[in-house]
């Protein structure tokens, strides 16, 4: 009997994640990452009086995550879908972004940014992951 390995997220053979609550859980994981890395460092920073603590761009916590959407950029095949697929979801993730800031634009740096890149993630994994299929499958 041979026991088959799973690893975490699931991919298909060409290496792109075959599940939403994968990508999801990918992106989230590494922006809560991220998120505690702003933290400890801005904290540090407090510590050494070298500003106030809340100061640091939030927004820097999103780069876990671009990470993971740029492996998947890379795991569809050339063509214009993938191009189409992350230029609109880009798009619309970075507006829904900056709206999600703006709207948190009384709370401190490092939270509003935080938000923003929570919601950008979000965006991004919904579109991305809907939008390449349905582009893949209408290309051909």
């Amino acid at each position: 009997m041979t026991e088959e390995k799973t690893t975490y997220p699931r991919r298909d053979a060409e290496g792109r994640i075959e599940h939403l609550p994968d990508l999801l859980g990918v992106a989230l994981a590494g922006l809560v990452i991220g998120v505690l890395a702003l933290v400890v460092f801005d904290a540090g920073f407090a510590l050494m009086g070298l500003g106030e603590f809340g100061r640091a761009n939030g927004w820097l916590a999103i780069i876990l995550p671009a990470w993971i959407f740029v492996e998947e950029f890379r795991a569809w095949s050339y063509g214009p879908a993938r191009i189409a697929a992350a230029l609109v979801a880009a798009a619309v993730s970075i507006t829904a972004g900056l709206l999600a800031a703006g709207l948190a634009e009384e709370l401190p740096a490092l939270a509003s940014g935080s938000l923003a890149a929570g919601v950008f993630a979000l965006v991004y994994s919904l579109i991305w992951f809907y939008g390449i299929r349905w582009l893949a499958h209408r290309v051909g």
